[in-house]
């Protein structure tokens, strides 16, 4: 039987023929030998799919997946499902990595028993080529459980982002977490990865190259990925009440809370002037805030979930449908 690699390096794939090749040519080319990358193409219509099969012929130790269009997160799903590793690292098509992102984060897990090893990276910008690194950092060392939550959950120094790290797979499917269909399906459940490692290696070091897209999740924010956003935080809130943990980290939630609130705000005003539609606004705020207090209430329970979707409206709707 084929020995499996230490690592599986999982990356979701949809029309991103611009930046593929860097992004197979970076992963390729690692100073870690002892991995494989599965390659989940999601329905591509462009040339990805032809790039990636290329590169399977190459290289023995690239699979690709292809499938029908269901999202990122169905396609993370099925690549956990089908990875080999003891570890997981995820990609993202439209970045790339140092040569030594993978042997800097497999030695910071091997050498001090983390189950999940953390770097940082660089904002890229994809047309200009621009490059500063992300700000808010920890020192290299080595976090306790209950030191690594508090911080995931504030998603400051530690980010809820799955590609900059370095994840042991069983963190995944011995508790049966699962990338949710959804916008920000990372926040969502990146605490209940973390609430379950042993501890987590932080590494100060830029290793990771994200490229900041028009098109992106974040470039392309829309009254349903708003609204996803705070039922990401109402989905951690479940988290913790469903084990026991919400009274242990209520002020690092807390934290969470008024910056997704800070966030939301800002993505709301930027919906109504990209429209030059500011009938509703205001309405759409208070809907954000009162939201957001749901998810910080003393109590909160599965039926709450169910307040957090279309919290925020089109102007277009509103403008439809609004009473003065």
């Amino acid at each position: 039987m084929e020995k499996a690699p230490k690592i599986s390096v999982i990356m979701p794939v949809y029309n991103v023929e611009e930046f593929l090749v860097a992004c197979m040519e970076s992963l390729v080319n690692q100073t870690f030998r002892d991995y494989e990358i599965i390659a989940v193409d999601d329905g591509s219509t462009d040339a990805s799919a032809e790039i990636l099969d290329s590169y399977a012929r190459q290289y023995d130790f690239i699979r690709v997946i292809h499938k029908k269009n269901e999202g990122q997160a169905k396609a993370r799903n099925l690549a956990i499902q089908q990875a080999r590793g003891e570890y997981l690292s995820f990609i993202d098509s439209d970045d790339f990595v140092k040569p030594e992102l993978l042997e800097k984060l497999y030695r910071a897990c091997e050498e001090t028993g983390a189950d999940i090893a953390y770097c940082y990276y660089y904002f890229r910008g994809s047309k200009n080529g621009l490059l500063f690194k992300y700000p808010f950092r920890c020192r290299t060392g080595v976090l306790s459980t209950e030191a690594a939550m508090k911080k995931i959950l504030r998603d400051t120094q530690l980010q809820s982002l799955p590609w900059n790290k370095l994840i042991r797979k069983r963190l995944f499917t011995d508790y049966e977490v699962e990338f949710p269909t959804m916008c920000f399906e990372d926040l969502a459940i990146m605490n209940a990865v973390f609430a379950h490692a042993n501890r987590v290696a932080v590494i100060n070091e830029a290793l990771y190259f994200y490229n900041m897209r028009e098109t992106s999740t974040l470039g392309t924010m829309d009254a349903k990925k708003i609204s996803d956003y705070i039922r990401a935080v109402g989905i951690t809130r479940l988290f913790l009440e469903n084990n026991q943990l919400y009274r242990q980290y209520r002020r690092s939630f807390g934290g969470l809370v008024r910056k997704t609130c800070l966030w939301c705000w800002m993505y709301v005003a930027g919906l109504h002037w990209k429209e030059k539609n500011l009938r509703g606004l205001a309405r759409n705020m208070r809907q954000v805030t009162h939201a957001l207090r749901i998810c910080d209430a003393q109590d909160f329970t599965v039926e709450d979930i169910a307040r957090l979707y279309e919290v925020v409206e089109a102007p277009c709707r509103l403008q439809k449908n609004y009473i003065i």
